[in-house]
């Protein structure tokens, strides 16, 4: 299966979400958050880099669950905007 390219406004949304949970993350380590969130630290560096702009559902929920973020929040936040 091939994927269709990212435009540029997707992966500026996966940037900021990237930016949002590693701020969300503050002192806590990587590796802490990514266990109590049921995700590997890679995944979580990943997401938090930009080079997974578009993590699965459940794994940001997962994340926003441990990281005490509203998924109304990060939605408002990150909707796609013309770059």
């Amino acid at each position: 299966m091939v994927r269709t390219p990212l435009t540029p406004e997707e992966r500026e949304r996966g940037e900021r979400l990237g930016r949002l949970l590693r701020d969300a993350r503050g002192g806590r380590s990587m590796t802490d958050v990514a266990a109590a969130a049921g995700i590997s630290a890679e995944t979580l560096r990943k997401i938090e880099t930009g080079r997974a702009p578009t993590p699965a559902f459940f794994t940001v929920a997962a994340l926003a669950r441990t990281l005490g973020l509203s998924m109304d929040d990060l939605v408002t936040q990150c909707a796609l905007l013309p770059v």
